[in-house]
C-alpha cells in the first residue's frame, strides 16, 4: 500500500465562503474558526464567510483566512481517522502543514500568519516590485533569462510549481526583460500574476527580518507527523530547525516541483489536498498523472476523500 501525503493550499487560493459547508456539518470545523476569530479579536468568521472579495484578498487578511479553512478541514478529515505519512503546504501552506503536525497550536498560528501577510505587504512598495509566470520553459532557461534581465535590477525565481511552470519576481523593469527573454528562449507564454510584492524574493528580507522577531518569542511543539520544507524540498529534521526555516522561506524560492518528487521517491502514491481549491492538485497531476490525487474542501471532496482512501486501507 502506498503512503499518503497532505498538501496543504497557499495563497491565492481563497474566496468567500470558503469552508462554511464544514462549519455547518462538523462541529470540530465550527471550533476551529471560532478559535480563529477569537485569536485575532476580529470577526474572521464573518469575513471568509460574508466579506467581499477585495477585503479577503488583503494579505494579511488571506494569510490567517485560509490557515483557518485549511485546519478545520484537516481536523474533520483527521476526525474519520485518516492520517497521513507526511505533510507540506506551498508557502503559506506550510503554516497549516506545522500545525498538523503539532509544531504550532491553532491559537498561535493564525496571529502568527496575519503578522506575516502585513510584513510582506508592507516590505515592497506597491508599483516596485511584480511577479510573473514562466510557463512551457526549462529551469536553466528561466535561471538563465533572469541572470541576462540583472542588469535592469533584482529578478530571482521564486516558485518552482510544477515542469513548465516557473514564478519569477523582482524590480518591475527587471522582471519585464526576463519574461520578454524567456519567450524569446521559447517560452510558450508568460503571464503577470495579480501578487501586491515579490514574494519569495531577496527584496522580502526586511519582511524576514521582522518575522524572525516574532517567531523568536513563540514556543513551540514537536513534529508528530513529518513535514517537508519549501526551501530545502527536503524533511525538516526537527522542531529546532523550523523557526529560521520559516525566517528564509519568505525570501527564498519555493521548490514544490522538487518537493513532490522527493514525496514520489519514498513511496507516495495518494496525494490529499486540504483546503480552498485544486491548485496543488493541479501541479501534482503535471508531474505525474499516475498518482491517485484527491482534495479535501468541503462535505463532498471530504467524503469522497475517505470512501477513496479507506478502502486502500
Amino acid at each position: 500500500m502506498g503512503k499518503t501525503a497532505f498538501l496543504f493550499a497557499g495563497q491565492g487560493a481563497q474566496y468567500i465562503g470558503m469552508g462554511k459547508e464544514l462549519y455547518d456539518n462538523f462541529p470540530i470545523c465550527k471550533q476551529v474558526f471560532e478559535e480563529a476569530s477569537s485569536s485575532l479579536d476580529m470577526d474572521l468568521i464573518g469575513l471568509i464567510f460574508n466579506g467581499t472579495k477585495e477585503e479577503l484578498n488583503l494579505t494579511e487578511n488571506t494569510q490567517p483566512a485560509i490557515v483557518t479553512m485549511s485546519i478545520a478541514a484537516y481536523r474533520a478529515f483527521n476526525q474519520i481517522g485518516i492520517t497521513p505519512d507526511v505533510v507540506a503546504g506551498l508557502s503559506l501552506g506550510e503554516y497549516s502543514a506545522l500545525t498538523a503536525s503539532g509544531v504550532f497550536s491553532l491559537s498561535q498560528v493564525i496571529p502568527l500568519v496575519r503578522k506575516r501577510g502585513r510584513f510582506m505587504q508592507e516590505a515592497v512598495p506597491e508599483g516596485i516590485g511584480k511577479m510573473n509566470a514562466i510557463l512551457g520553459l526549462a529551469e536553466d532557461k528561466v535561471r538563465e533569462a533572469c541572470e541576462e534581465a540583472k542588469a535592469l535590477g533584482i529578478v530571482e525565481p521564486a516558485n518552482f510549481n510544477c515542469p513548465g511552470q516557473i514564478v519569477i519576481g523582482g524590480e518591475v523593469k527587471a522582471v519585464d526583460e526576463a519574461a520578454r527573454i524567456a519567450k524569446e528562449k521559447g517560452a510558450m507564454k508568460t503571464l503577470d500574476l495579480p501578487v501586491s510584492a515579490p514574494f519569495h524574493t531577496s527584496m522580502l528580507k526586511p519582511a524576514a527580518d521582522r518575522l524572525k522577531t516574532e517567531l523568536e518569542h513563540l514556543e513551540i511543539g514537536e513534529m508528530n507527523i513529518p513535514v517537508m520544507s519549501n526551501v530545502t524540498a527536503d524533511y525538516i529534521t526537527g522542531s529546532k530547525d523550523v523557526k529560521d526555516l520559516l525566517y528564509r522561506q519568505v525570501m527564498s524560492s519555493v521548490l514544490w516541483e522538487q518537493i513532490i518528487r522527493t514525496m514520489i521517491r519514498d513511496g507516495v502514491t495518494n496525494f490529499v489536498e486540504i483546503g480552498p481549491g485544486k491548485t496543488l492538485s493541479g501541479f501534482v497531476k503535471k508531474i505525474d498523472r499516475s498518482l491517485r490525487i484527491l482534495n479535501v474542501e468541503d462535505v463532498a471532496s471530504l467524503e469522497a476523500a475517505a470512501s477513496a482512501l479507506k478502502t486502500e486501507q
